[in-house]
């Protein structure tokens, strides 16, 4: 299945595309590679937050709890523990 992509003029301070070019450079991708990435991981790190608050208010802290403290199961593995 083939992405369908389309273009979007963006206006940039030339110092900001100019560390763009010189990091994308270093990187070996494209300014346009680099700036599709930098879009993305901003969209899932708004996504990503909105979903933790839209399911905040459903949260059973009383629930979880009782999870974290019961008994059972195996013991961590040496290399699990913290120091």
């Amino acid at each position: 299945m083939k992405k369908q992509t389309v273009t979007y003029p963006l206006r940039l301070p030339a110092s900001l595309k100019a560390a763009v070019a010189e990091i994308s450079k270093e990187d070996g991708t494209s300014i346009n590679q680099f700036v599709a990435t930098a879009v993305a991981e901003k969209v899932s790190a708004m996504k990503t937050a909105e979903f933790f608050t839209s399911h905040r208010a459903k949260a059973d802290i009383k629930a979880a709890r009782r999870i974290l403290q019961r008994k059972g199961g195996q013991p961590p593995e040496p290399e699990d523990r913290l120091r």
